[in-house]
């Protein structure tokens, strides 16, 4: 038995063994778990499910042990993401902080920083929102308004940003404020990490046309920050920023690879019924299925690849452009099928035959892929000019 093998049969017993009956089969986007101060379970199973995946380190597989990460190489990782999908395990953990913050931390942030914030985030007892975006800023990023005034062992920051994902539920923020007003605008932006309950943080919930949504309008009104928390250099934040939205792009992305809930084909097939063959008995939409089934699986190999680019240092900065237009068109197709297969049921609002509107709503949240992260038409233009070198672009 080789090296990997063996590894193979070791995660496959031990989740066998801890991953709780509870936490196998499809998650809703709003039963996720996503840490912090005050988390929220959908069961107790999927707490100690959490706490078992976060003790190990597997919420952060390839993250070094010593920031209390998995310690794997990528073979290691994709065996464990095989074995997690072979059980149906849900996500322990739903992480901003894994998901961007944590790679950009390891990049720039200084030792002290990543043994105080990284053991946290890998046992998800700390949760983290995105200060980017603001009203006059943002596929324009680099035209952020938000301002730092430094006042020596401190800053004092005044502005407000908007689109702050779960800012209302969040427990710190890394954020992009100016520390150089008078330098050009990509130069003079910094990185910063600080508590949401320092005085002078406020957020407001903004409800979208689904009739919910995790955005927020945050304001800062002279909150203190301590230079403890500049992330990378002084006004060069961007190039935190850049290599951080990397991965969240690549993050939303995702969503075309995993999706969420039940498969489309099961919920179509309970909608609609079988045929003789027991095949979907709709061929069109069977066919429609079968193309996004088949466009999914092609999309993982190609995240599986990049990944494997990734750590080889190999992949091209823009890449992350290509995933994150591609995995939302995914999503997009995903949901416009699982209204098709709702038929008139899917367009209820509210009522028991809808879920209380879940497909619905669902399906026009996902509008919002093609914006939220950096437009499509950014993306297509960054694919454009930087991958395929388009003559004009």
């Amino acid at each position: 038995m080789t090296d990997l093998e063996q590894f193979r049969a070791e995660t496959r017993a031990w989740l066998e063994a801890n991953c709780p009956a509870e936490c196998r089969g499809p998650m809703a986007d709003d039963e996720m778990i996503w840490g912090g101060r005050n988390p929220t379970f959908k069961t107790p199973a999927h707490k100690l499910w959490l706490e078992r995946m976060g003790a190990r380190g597997w919420t952060a597989p390839e993250w070094p042990a010593e920031y209390g990460g998995g310690g794997l190489n990528r073979e290691q990782a994709k065996v464990l993401a095989s074995e997690l999908r072979r059980i149906k395990a849900q996500p322990a953990l739903a992480s901003f902080g894994v998901w961007m913050l944590g790679p950009a931390l390891l990049a720039f942030g200084t030792e002290e920083q990543k043994k105080r914030f990284l053991p946290e985030i890998v046992r998800g007892e700390i949760r983290w929102c995105q200060g980017y975006s603001e009203p006059g800023a943002g596929s324009d990023l680099a035209s952020i308004q938000t301002r730092a005034e430094d006042r020596g062992d401190h800053w004092i920051v005044n502005g407000q940003k908007i689109w702050t994902s779960y800012a209302d539920k969040a427990d710190w923020i890394f954020c992009l404020v100016r520390t150089d007003p008078e330098a050009p605008k990509h130069l003079g932006i910094s990185f910063v990490l600080f508590d949401m309950k320092t005085p002078g943080v406020t957020t407001r919930p903004i409800t979208l046309i689904s009739g919910k949504s995790p955005f927020c309008e945050t304001f800062f009104d002279d909150v203190r920050v301590e230079k403890e928390n500049l992330v990378g250099t002084l006004n060069r934040g961007w190039d935190v920023a850049k290599y951080l939205l990397a991965h969240e792009r690549t993050m939303i992305g995702a969503m075309g690879e995993v999706g969420g809930g039940r498969p489309v084909g099961q919920v179509a097939l309970d909608a609609i019924g079988a045929d003789e063959a027991g095949r979907l008995d709709e061929p069109m939409l069977r066919a429609r299925i079968a193309d996004l089934e088949i466009d999914a699986a092609a999309f993982r190999l190609a995240m599986e690849r990049v990944g494997d680019q990734v750590k080889a240092k190999q992949a091209h900065p823009a890449i992350a452009s290509m995933l994150k237009y591609y995995g939302s068109e995914l999503n997009k197709r995903r949901h416009e099928l699982l209204m098709a297969a709702g038929g008139a049921d899917a367009l209820e609002w509210e009522g028991e035959r809808s879920n209380d509107g879940k497909t619905a709503r669902d399906w026009l949240r996902t509008k919002a892929n093609s914006i939220e992260g950096g437009t499509s038409e950014v993306q297509l233009n960054i694919i454009a000019k930087h991958l395929l070198q388009l003559p004009g672009a």
